[in-house]
């Protein structure tokens, strides 16, 4: 019986299976027992790390919807603020131009005041000059006709005066001091 066993054992080819598409009863007893415990060793001890990975990635991905929903909601708060503020500034500059205009006004007005002050007091200085110019001119004037006068004179009276109006002078002062005393 021995020899037949080795008989057929060598007799077989161990390439050649007895079916073309199931593998042999042992391999697939020991392929599946095999398979069953790494699978039920992943599902054990795998199963709970990769549970809770997914269960982080949700949270995370949650997180990060919570806070673009909340960023959206502040983006939206400030959007309305600032556009409130545009329309305050809008009022704030019709505010300032509008006093920006009073007080160009009040300035304008306050220099023409000051300004027709000073042309008048100008103007009063002027004449009080020319006045001045005028009478400092007259005596001028004066003194340098008079002085003109006084050198004229005798070169006058000497070219007018002959001997007869001379003597004639002189005994008419003679007369007048004489009849004075």
């Amino acid at each position: 019986m021995i020899a037949h066993v080795i008989s057929l054992l060598a007799s077989e080819d161990p390439t050649q299976t007895h079916s073309w598409i199931l593998p042999e009863n042992a391999e697939i007893i020991y392929g599946g027992l095999s398979t069953v415990i790494v699978v039920s060793a992943l599902v054990k001890f795998a199963g709970p790390m990769i549970k809770k990975s997914f269960s982080a990635r949700t949270e995370k991905i949650q997180k990060e919807l919570d806070d673009a929903a909340a960023a959206k909601v502040t983006a939206e708060g400030d959007a309305q603020n600032i556009r409130k503020a545009l329309g305050d500034v809008a009022g704030e500059r019709a505010r300032i131009l509008a006093e920006a205009d009073a007080q160009a006004s009040a300035v304008l007005a306050e220099g023409r005041t000051r300004m027709t002050a000073e042309i008048a007091e100008l103007e009063a200085k002027a004449e009080a000059e020319i006045s001045a110019a005028r009478g400092r001119g007259s005596d001028e004037l004066r003194n340098e006709i008079s002085v003109l006068a006084s050198r004229a004179t005798p070169i006058v009276v000497a070219a007018t005066m002959n001997e007869q109006i001379h003597k004639d002078l002189v005994e008419n002062f003679i007369s007048k001091v004489g009849a004075g005393r």
